[in-house]
C-alpha cells in the first residue's frame, strides 16, 4: 500500500497523462480529485488553460481530502493560480455541456457503490466534455464495465491499457 501511494499511484497517472494531447490551453476537469494528483499533474501541462477539481471531500474515501490539502498541494506544484477547487458530486456535476476540453478521473468511480450512479456518474463525465475532447480514467475493479458504458454513451475511441497492479488489484 505504501508503495502504491508514494511510486504506484504517481506512475499510473503520469502514463494517463501523458497519454493525452496536450495544447497547454485546455480546460480541465478532475471528477473525484481528492488531493489533486491527476489536477496538479494537469495544471503542470498548461500555460494559459486551467484546471478545474471537483470532489464531495469525503474523508472515508482517502485520508486527508479535504480542499485545503488540495490547495496546498497545488500550491507546492507552484500551480495554485491555474487550479480552482469546487464541491460536487461526479453523478450531479455543477457544470454546463460540453464545459472541458479534457475531463479525468482516478480511483473515483469504483467508490460509487450502486451500478446505476455509476452510470449516471460516466454519463456526466461524457456530458461536460466538449466533442472531441478527451477523457481521461484510472479506477480498480469495474474497468470493463465502464468500457462498455462509455461505448454506449456514444464515445468513438474507448480503449484500455494493460492492467496494472498498482495494489492488490489491477488498475
Amino acid at each position: 500500500m505504501v508503495w502504491s501511494s508514494r511510486v504506484g499511484k504517481l506512475r499510473v497517472a503520469g502514463r494517463l497523462l501523458d497519454s493525452l494531447p496536450w495544447t497547454k490551453a485546455e480546460r480541465v476537469l478532475d471528477v473525484g480529485c481528492g488531493r489533486g494528483l491527476l489536477l496538479i499533474g494537469a495544471a503542470q501541462r498548461l500555460r494559459t488553460g486551467s484546471a478545474v477539481g471537483v470532489d464531495i471531500w469525503r474523508e472515508g474515501d482517502q485520508a486527508g481530502n479535504h480542499p485545503r490539502a488540495t490547495q496546498a498541494n497545488a500550491a507546492a506544484a507552484g500551480v495554485f493560480r491555474r487550479v480552482c477547487l469546487v464541491t460536487g458530486d461526479a453523478w450531479a456535476l455543477p457544470f454546463a455541456e460540453g464545459a472541458f476540453d479534457i475531463v479525468l478521473s482516478g480511483l473515483t468511480l469504483h467508490n460509487i457503490g450502486r451500478r446505476q450512479e455509476r452510470v449516471q456518474a460516466l454519463a456526466e463525465l461524457v456530458r461536460v466534455l466538449r466533442p472531441g475532447g478527451h477523457l481521461g480514467l484510472f479506477d480498480i475493479l469495474r474497468t470493463g464495465e465502464y468500457a462498455r458504458i462509455l461505448t454506449d454513451l456514444g464515445l468513438k475511441e474507448v480503449r484500455r491499457s494493460r492492467p496494472y497492479f498498482l495494489f492488490w488489484l489491477p488498475t
